[in-house]
């Protein structure tokens, strides 16, 4: 089928079987639109209360959730399929041309812009179009990620903090069918008007994820993406499969880690050229030596040797070589459990 061009009011939603459309953003000060990508699966099995809402792109920069989502559009077949599917393969599609974390139509970093505003920018008009008409169609919400060229992970799923028991319990049991080593309960308070944190805020089950780095296209992350995703669709019936492992049998079971205090993320002391010691997912102790910051300006003084301040696994680490001053270096996440 072809891909249509449409006006965000003018989408039908209920229209059975796949529908690939491309909707029509117009441009701030400029005669033109942006084209967001969006494919609606409607199954011919019937309803289910369970509608899985899927966003790739929310980052321009970051390609293994583009490429896992628009796998998915042609991939999933409607004839098999039990409710509804709406993927978004390049949710900030200005930024994704551009190569570049926000969109250069009005510098807004779209997991900033939530819940959005209809007579804001254009990232804030994408965004109020997700919350108003996607988020309402759907139960279970997927943002892919991956670190681009700002941070690097292990391959993790990762969530807020949860209030709700029952709610928690499910986004962790969601989390684990993407089959990463590691699922990571992150710090809301690390920005505001994040995808996932406004659909938390409405109930629904929602999970975000780091599935690579350095602005590649990693195939062990599309492959988790990709795979996992279609777990959510088992695990909630909408496909008639069994859940499917991803590792190798044998692997061990994705460990539960935390860091929700603003003092696990730390920053750059100083600018510098920065010398990792440590891989992603190490265990660490306090004192352990981390990396060393170095300082060309004398090539003879010694570099600034960073240490861990606690127990616990390193999630994440500063991609480049060279931090600016301020700039998150690393974060130690502690294992828990919910």
């Amino acid at each position: 089928m072809a891909t249509l061009l449409a006006e965000p009011h003018s989408i039908n939603f209920n229209r059975p079987g796949s529908t690939h459309y491309q909707v029509q953003f117009h441009l701030d000060g400029a005669w033109g639109y942006s084209l967001v990508p969006l494919t609606v699966i409607n199954g011919t099995l019937g309803p289910n209360p369970n509608g899985v809402l899927v966003f790739g792109g929310t980052h321009g920069n970051e390609y293994e959730g583009q490429i896992a989502v628009k796998r998915l559009c042609r991939d999933i077949n409607p004839a098999t399929l039990h409710g509804r599917v709406i993927l978004m393969p390049q949710l900030s599609e200005s930024a994704c041309r551009a190569n570049q974390r926000v969109s250069p139509f009005d510098n807004v970093n779209m997991n900033r812009a939530f819940p959005g505003n209809p007579h804001g920018t254009l990232s804030s008009r994408i965004a109020h179009f997700v919350s108003s008409q996607i988020f309402p169609l759907g139960r279970v919400v997927i943002d892919v990620h991956s670190g681009g060229r700002e941070g690097a992970f292990p391959l993790c799923t990762s969530f807020h903090p949860i209030h709700d028991p029952a709610q928690a319990a499910e986004i962790e049991t969601v989390a684990r069918l993407f089959d990463t080593p590691f699922l990571f309960i992150y710090a809301s308070t690390m920005g505001s008007g994040l995808l996932t944190d406004h659909a938390e805020a409405l109930g629904k089950i929602s999970i975000g994820g780091e599935f690579g780095t350095g602005e590649s296209a990693d195939p062990v992350g599309i492959r988790h993406a990709y795979e996992g995703i279609r777990n959510v669709l088992r695990h909630y019936q909408l496909l008639p499969e069994p859940v499917q492992p991803i590792r190798p049998l044998g692997s061990p079971p994705p460990r539960l880690v935390a860091a929700t205090e603003l003092s696990a993320y730390v920053p750059c002391p100083r600018d510098g050229v920065w010398e990792p010691l440590v891989e992603l997912g190490t265990p660490v102790a306090p004192g352990d030596l981390l990396g060393r910051l170095h300082d060309f300006s004398d090539h003879a003084e010694p570099p600034l040797e960073i240490h861990a301040q606690r127990f616990g696994y390193l999630l994440m680490m500063h991609r480049s070589a060279r931090p600016l001053k301020g700039q998150t270096l690393f974060v130690i996440a502690e294992e828990t459990t919910l």
